[in-house]
């Protein structure tokens, strides 16, 4: 709607909770905001005493306990709550690296994808993947100026992650016959699961994700 806004980077350890809502669960006739926000932490702390430091309260049993902070006269508003947590994923699982905006970026890129895809076992994937990475590799050098990041990702998919310092978002466009470029994101499309591409403070992150088991 026009209005300003601060983008902030956070660290979400594994275990971490995410709680957004709207005013209507801290503010009313009765409060103001910023004492409601203080409630909140308040009731938030104590259950987290409840379930102990190792064990992280249901999201469920979360809500309904927050909601249970609201007494008569509290609800002038209507609420929306979300409650998100963050499991994390093992380092064993991650996969990072800085490329220098060079010609022999994506060669290199392919090496890495192809020994981290073996060190998993998923070799079966290695030929698709490395072309992706390659294209979406290519595509950052071709613009960025500090190193490309490369970050491979293995939950119960495999995600593939390139950054660079440039903001512009990729489009796919329809390569003409006789064109040389302009048919990395199509092959992207046309073999990964799904992909996408994130506007950063810092620039631009492009990703597709894979499915572990060749279909």
């Amino acid at each position: 709607g026009g209005v300003d806004f601060e983008a902030v980077e956070l660290d979400a350890p594994a275990g971490a909770t995410l709680l957004l809502y709207t005013d209507g669960l801290v503010e009313s006739r009765l409060r103001d905001v910023w004492t409601g926000i203080e409630m909140l932490r308040e009731r938030l702390a104590a259950t987290a005493r409840l379930t102990g430091p190792d064990h992280s309260p249901p999201l469920e049993a979360l809500c309904d306990d927050v909601l249970d902070m609201l007494g008569p006269g509290d609800r002038d508003d209507d609420i929306a709550l979300l409650a998100a947590r963050f499991d994390g994923i093992a380092p064993s699982d991650v996969a990072y690296w800085h490329l220098e905006p060079e010609e022999t970026a994506p060669g290199r890129a392919r090496r890495l994808a192809r020994r981290a895809l073996s060190r998993w076992g998923l070799d079966d994937l290695s030929d698709s993947v490395e072309l992706l990475v390659s294209e979406v590799v290519t595509n950052a050098v071709r613009y960025a100026e500090r190193p490309v990041s490369l970050r491979l990702l293995r939950t119960d998919i495999l995600r593939c992650e390139v950054g660079d310092d440039a903001p512009q978002l990729p489009r796919q466009r329809r390569a003409r016959d006789m064109d040389e470029g302009g048919r990395g994101l199509f092959l992207v499309n046309r073999l990964a699961r799904r992909w996408g591409a994130t506007r950063l403070s810092t620039g631009k992150v492009v990703w597709f994700e894979m499915p572990t088991r060749v279909q």
